[in-house]
C-alpha cells in the first residue's frame, strides 16, 4: 500500500510503499477513501523538516538542552549519530481519515466489516485505529464531509472548554480551517461571533455564515472593534487558532477581554503574558488538548477503557460523534471549506506548495481497488543455503540506534513492524531485502535461522517461543519475560528439546572489552560489586512503567546488571532483597536498591536511580576483591588499584553490543555453545522477578 511520509532531515515528503498493517486487539482496520490535509499542523511539520540543522536547534531548544547533557555524558560522536538518527525516522503525515472497515480486532464488538467510519488515521491507503479512535459516519455524511471529523472536533473542544453562554460574544483569531469550524460551532450554540484574520477570503467566507469580521490590514483594530462592539464591555471569551511565533497574538486576546474573561488557546503562538494585562481583569487562560478527554491516555485509546459518560460527558470520541451529527442534520456545513479534491498519488499539488497555499481544506481520494500485502520486496536477493539469514521483529529505537549499526555485514532477509512505516525506512537505508508486518512470515521461512526479537516486552515472551517452536535461533532483547509463568514455559520447551537451538538474551554488558577485561583480573575469589545506574526520568505515563506492557524499569533494564554481577562473579543468585524510595513503592519503581546473595559468597548491590542529573554519567560499577579495587566509568574508563601490571584501560564508549552480535552470528554460522548460559539466563530472570517480589513482601526472597 502507499503512505504520505515526512522526512524531517531533509524536509522531503514522499509517497512511499509499504507493508499493510495487520489488525491489532482492539483495533479496526480501514481502508480509506478520503483524507484531509490540515495545512495549519502539516505545514509546520514540512517546514521544520526543510529547515537547516541551525534553525531546527533554534525552533526547539529545550532539545539543544537534551543533546549538550548527552554530549557531557557519552560524548559527541554518540550525541550526534543519535540525533540524526532521530531525525531520519519517517514521520507519518495527516490525522483526518475516513474509509471503510475491512477487518475488526479482537475485541471489538460494535463495529462491522463494511461500516463506514471516520478516525484519526495517517495519510495511508490502509489504517489500523484502536476503536475509541473511531466514529460510524451516518448515511447522511458524505465521505468529503466525513473527513473534517477529527479537525472539527479539535474546534469543539476548544469550545467546551471555554464553556460559552447563549448570547455571549466569543472572538476567534485565525480563520483557517480550525477557526471557521470553532465559529461556525459557536454559531450554533448561539453566541456572537467575531472573527479576526489577516486574510480577506477567508474573513469573505465566515461573513458568509455570519460571523462578523475584522480584518487589521484593512485598518481595523482588533481591541478597539470589540470595545466598540461590546459598548466598551469586552469580548466574553477569545478562542486562538492562529500560529505565530511571537506574543503579540495572546497580548491582543487579553487586551480584548472583558473582566474575569476566558482565553482558550488551540494554536500555536508566543506565551510569554503579561503579568498586568492578566492581573487586572483576573482573566482565565487554558490551552486545549487536541479532540478532548481520552487524547493521549493508552488506557483509553490504546486500551480501550471509556470513560464513564455521567463522570466525563464529552470524550474525544463522543466529540467526533458529535460533529457528525451535526453534519448528518445539515447545521454544520463544511462543503464550502472544500477548496480542492486530489488524488493520492498527485499529494505534490498539494504538499509542494504548503508554505504558500491559499486553500482552505485540501482532500486527498484514495483509489477504490487496493492489493494487500503484508510484505514488500526491496531487493531480489536468493538466500537459499545460507547459514546466520536474519529475521527482525520489531522496528524501534532500539533496532534504529543500536542493532542495525552493529549488524553491519550480517545477512539480514527481513524486517517486521506493526505499522509498515518504520520497518520500510530501516530496511532502505541498511539494505534489508523485505520489510513486513507480518511476523508469522519471518517464522515460517526457511531460509531464516535466526530471529531478532526487539519489541515492547510484553511481546517477548509469547514471540521467543513462537521462534524457538518454529526451529529458529533466537536473540530477544531484555526482558526476556515478564512474569514467572513465561518463564516456566521457556525452561519446559529446552527441557523437552535437545539443544540444538539456541537462546540470547540481550545482556551486553558482559561483552564489553572491560567487562572481559574486568573478569580477567578479578580471578574467581569471592568480591563485592556495587553497579549504579544513573538512568534518568521516564514520564510516568510512559508504556515502559505498565507492569502488564513495560514491566517497569528493574525488570526491564536492571537485569542488564544482575547478568553482568553473574558474569563478573562467575557464580549465581541464590536470593534477592530490594528496597525503594517512598513510604508505598510501586512494582515499577523506578528508584531502588537491590542487594544480590551469590552461591560462592560474593555480594552484589544495585542502586537504579531516576533522579539523578543526566549530567552526571549513566553507568558507573566498582569492584572491591582481595584489597584491590577496579572501578569502570560509563563503559569508558576502567581505573584499577592494586593490581600489578594494570592501572588503567580508555576507550570509547564500548557497552558490548557489537562483540556480542559478532560471536551470536559466528556461534549460529558455525555452531557452537550458547554465548551466554541458559542457567545464567534463567537466574539472572528469576532473581529480577524475585527483586519485584521481594519489594512486595519486604523480605530477602530465594532464587
Amino acid at each position: 500500500m502507499k503512505q504520505l511520509i515526512q522526512n524531517l532531515k531533509n524536509g522531503q515528503t514522499k509517497l512511499e510503499e509499504v507493508p499493510a498493517p495487520q489488525v491489532r486487539r482492539g483495533c479496526v482496520l480501514i481502508q480509506t477513501r478520503r483524507s484531509l490535509v490540515s495545512l495549519g499542523t502539516e505545514r509546520m511539520l514540512v517546514e521544520f523538516g526543510r529547515a537547516s540543522l541551525l534553525d531546527k536547534a533554534r525552533q526547539q531548544p529545550d532539545k539543544v538542552k537534551m543533546v549538550w547533557d548527552k554530549v557531557k555524558a557519552d560524548g559527541l560522536r554518540p550525541t550526534m549519530e543519535a540525533v540524526f538518527n532521530k531525525l531520519e525516522q519517517p514521520l507519518p503525515l495527516g490525522y483526518c481519515n475516513v474509509g471503510t472497515v475491512i477487518a475488526v480486532g479482537e475485541g471489538v464488538k460494535d463495529v462491522q466489516l463494511g461500516d463506514r467510519v471516520a478516525s484519526n488515521g495517517p495519510h495511508a491507503e490502509v489504517v489500523c485505529v484502536p476503536r475509541n479512535l473511531v466514529s460510524k459516519v451516518p448515511p447522511a455524511v458524505s465521505d468529503d464531509e466525513a473527513a473534517f471529523t477529527v479537525i472539527g472536533a479539535i474546534g469543539l473542544q476548544g469550545i467546551r472548554l471555554l464553556n460559552p453562554t447563549l448570547g455571549e460574544t466569543v472572538v476567534v483569531i485565525g480563520l483557517g480551517l480550525i477557526g471557521l469550524l470553532t465559529a461556525e460551532l459557536l454559531r450554533l450554540n448561539g453566541c456572537r461571533v467575531v472573527g479576526v484574520d489577516l486574510d480577506e477570503v477567508k474573513l469573505q467566507l465566515a461573513r458568509s455564515k455570519g460571523i462578523l469580521a475584522c480584518n487589521p490590514t484593512k485598518g481595523d483594530d482588533p481591541v478597539r472593534y470589540l470595545e466598540d462592539l461590546t459598548d466598551g464591555i469586552g469580548a466574553d471569551g477569545v478562542i486562538i487558532t492562529a500560529s505565530a511565533s511571537n506574543n503579540d497574538i495572546i497580548s491582543q486576546a487579553a487586551r480584548m477581554s472583558r473582566k474575569r474573561g476566558k482565553i482558550v488557546l488551540i494554536g500555536v503562538v508566543g506565551l510569554h503574558i503579561s503579568r498586568a494585562e492578566f492581573y487586572e481583569k483576573e482573566l482565565t487562560f487554558q490551552v486545549s488538548c487536541s479532540y478532548g478527554p481520552g487524547r493521549y491516555d493508552d488506557t483509553y485509546e490504546q486500551k480501550g477503557q471509556d470513560y464513564p459518560l455521567p463522570f466525563v460527558r464529552w470524550t474525544e470520541n463522543r466529540n467526533f460523534q458529535t460533529i457528525l451529527q451535526l453534519m448528518a442534520t445539515g447545521l454544520l456545513d463544511v462543503k464550502p471549506l472544500i477548496t480542492e479534491v486530489v488524488p493520492l498519488e498527485k499529494y505534490d499539488t498539494v504538499y509542494g506548495q504548503i508554505g504558500t497555499s491559499r486553500a482552505i481544506a485540501s482532500l486527498l481520494a484514495y483509489p477504490e481497488q487496493l492489493s494487500l500485502y503484508s510484505t514488500v520486496r526491496h531487493q531480489e536477493t536468493s538466500f537459499a543455503g545460507r547459514k546466520g539469514v536474519i529475521g527482525i521483529i520489531g522496528a524501534g529505537n532500539f533496532t534504529k540506534m543500536t542493532l542495525l549499526p552493529a549488524l553491519q555485514g550480517a545477512t539480514l532477509k527481513y524486517i517486521a513492524s506493526a505499522n509498515g512505516l518504520s520497518g520500510t525506512a530501516l530496511a532502505q537505508k541498511h539494505g534489508i531485502a523485505r520489510s513486513a508486518t507480518d511476523y508469522q512470515e519471518i517464522l515460517q521461512d526457511p531460509d531464516v535461522d535466526l530471529v531478532l526479537i526487539t519489541t515492547r516486552h510484553d511481546q517477548h515472551a509469547r514471540l521467543t517461543l513462537e521462534a524457538l517452536r518454529s526451529g529458529k535461533h533466537v536473540f530477544v532483547e531484555k526482558p526476556l519475560v515478564l512474569y514467572a509463568e513465561e518463564l516456566d514455559e521457556i525452561e519446559q520447551f529446552f527441557d523437552a528439546q535437545p539443544l540444538a537451538l539456541s537462546l540470547t538474551v540481550g545482556f551486553n554488558r558482559r561483552f564489553s572489552p572491560h567487562a572481559q577485561k574486568m573478569k580477567a583480573l578479578l580471578g574467581s575469589a569471592p568480591m563485592n560489586v556495587v553497579a549504579t545506574m544513573n538512568a534518568g526520568a521516564i514520564p510516568a505515563n510512559s508504556w515502559v512503567h505498565d507492569r502488564a506492557v513495560g514491566g517497569g524499569r528493574i525488570l526491564g533494564e536492571a537485569c542488564h546488571f544482575i547478568d553482568l554481577i553473574t558474569y563478573l562473579t562467575g557464580s549465581i543468585v541464590t536470593a534477592v532483597c530490594m528496597n525503594a524510595m517512598g513510604q508505598n513503592p510501586a512494582e515499577t519503581t523506578d528508584n531502588a536498591s537491590l542487594l544480590l546473595r551469590y552461591a560462592n559468597g560474593s555480594t552484589g548491590v544495585i542502586n537504579y536511580f531516576s533522579n539523578g542529573s543526566k549530567a552526571y554519567a549513566k553507568e558507573r560499577v566498582e569492584v572491591y576483591s582481595q584489597e584491590r579495587t577496579l572501578v569502570l566509568d560509563n563503559f569508558r574508563t576502567l581505573t584499577g588499584y592494586g593490581f600489578k601490571g594494570f592501572s588503567r584501560l580508555k576507550s570509547t564508549q564500548d557497552k558490548g553490543h557489537r562483540e556480542q552480535f559478532r560471536l551470536l552470528l559466528e556461534s549460529v554460522e558455525k555452531g557452537g555453545t550458547s554465548l551466554i548460559p541458559l542457567t545464567e539466563i534463567l537466574n539472572t530472570t528469576r532473581a529480577t522477578l524475585a527483586a519485584v517480589e521481594s519489594l512486595k513482601r519486604k523480605e530477602w526472597v530465594g532464587v
